[in-house]
Order: structure tokens, then sequence, then C-alpha cells
């Protein structure tokens, strides 16, 4: 077996051992152009395959605020990406809360399309006590979300990656790649630098996958 499908069977395995009696909350934090979004989507694939529990699949992109109404910073400044971007009340209400301890298990999956220009009209879905959440997304484990999470991935890369393949990702709605490095420098990795200051993700999380090469990613388990 190769070293990605390996990785993630061994995460399948670590996540099918943590026990809740009610939704086993699952974040898989890290930065920008991390590998979160593939990782998770690979690793639901491989726990559908595993178990019969419902696998619910969750990006956190999807609750960020409506862009017109994030006016408490410069629009381009790590301010404005770290602390004015997602609604974190709504994560936590709609979400987790609803996933965790005494939840009526009544959770919508997002509020927002992906560029936070139109709400999202979804319907609110019901998950069985067993049931598996994924959640990917940046800023996871910020005081206002971190108690209720159950079990924390940090998919880890350099910022020298995160630049390379964010520009490569997103020159394209951006305008250009110079525009793309120009944001990533000066919003992005600021903001996402001062994340790791103040929270220190890494150290944190019960789980960390190293994913600097993809094809090779490595596990360290905590737990």
């Amino acid at each position: 077996m190769e070293q990605r499908a390996e990785t993630l069977a061994e995460l399948a395995g670590v996540i099918l051992a943590v026990h809740r009696p009610h939704p086993v909350r699952v974040a898989i934090d890290g930065c920008s152009a991390a590998g979160k979004t593939t990782l998770a989507d690979d690793l639901g694939q491989v726990l559908r395959a595993r178990t019969d529990r419902a696998i619910i699949r969750v990006g956190i992109d999807h609750f960020k605020r409506a862009a017109e109404s994030r006016t408490a910073y410069p629009r381009d400044s790590p301010e404005s990406y770290y602390l004015d971007s997602w609604d974190n009340a709504a994560i936590r209400d709609r979400l987790l809360i609803p996933l965790g301890p005494g939840g009526d298990r009544r959770f919508q999956a997002g509020i927002m399309d992906l560029r936070a220009r139109a709400a999202l009209n979804r319907s609110v879905q019901v998950a069985p006590d067993d049931a598996v959440l994924l959640a990917d997304g940046v800023f996871l484990q910020r005081p206002e979300l971190d108690p209720y999470w159950d079990l924390r991935v940090y998919v880890d890369v350099s910022f020298d990656e995160v630049l390379r393949r964010g520009v490569a990702r997103d020159q394209q709605w951006i305008g250009s790649a110079a525009d793309a490095e120009r944001r990533y420098h000066t919003k992005y990795i600021p903001g996402e630098r001062r994340y790791l200051d103040e929270v220190r993700p890494r150290e944190r999380a019960e789980v960390v996958v190293v994913n600097e090469e993809p094809a090779k990613p490595e596990l360290l388990v905590r737990i």
C-alpha cells in the first residue's frame, strides 16, 4: 500500500476509535492550500468504506461572513482575514453545538457560497448519534470554536509551500499570479502566522498530518 493510502487508513482508524454519545466532531485544520479539503474528501471515502456510520463532510468556507459585512478592518489586511471573515457564531450554533452533548442533531452544512456573495438556502439535516463530522477549514482551533471539537487534526505545511500552492490555485480568480502572490504576502500568510503564534494549533492538535509531499504524508498521533 502506498504511503498516502497507509496514512489515510491509519487516520481513519484513529477517528473511529473516538467514542462519544453524540456525533464525533473532527476538525481538519491548517493554513491555506495545505491540502485540507483533499485530505478530508479522501478520508471521507476511506471512512465510508470501513463503517456504516454516517460521514458528514462540511467545508467551513461555507460559513464565511458576507463579503460586504466585513467592515471592521481594511479588506486586504491580515486582521480582516483572521478576525472578520468567518461567522464563528454560526459555525458553533448551527453546526457544532447541535452535534454535541445535549444537541438536537439538527444542523446546517453552510450558510454562504464559497465567494461569500450569496446566502445558501440549505435545509436543516438530522444526524444520527454515531455520525462522524469531517469539517475542514482554517482557524478551527480559535477559542470561539475549540471547545466544540472532539478531535483536532492539523495539516502542516511550510509557508513556502502555502505560497507556491496558493498562487497556483488562486491566480485565476484573484486576477494574476502577481496579484495572488501579493495577497498571500500581505493578507493570508500574516493572518495565518498570527493564528499559529497565538493559538499554536500544531502543538495542540491530537493528530498532525505533515503534508509537504501530498503523496507521502506523515502522521503524528498524540492520543
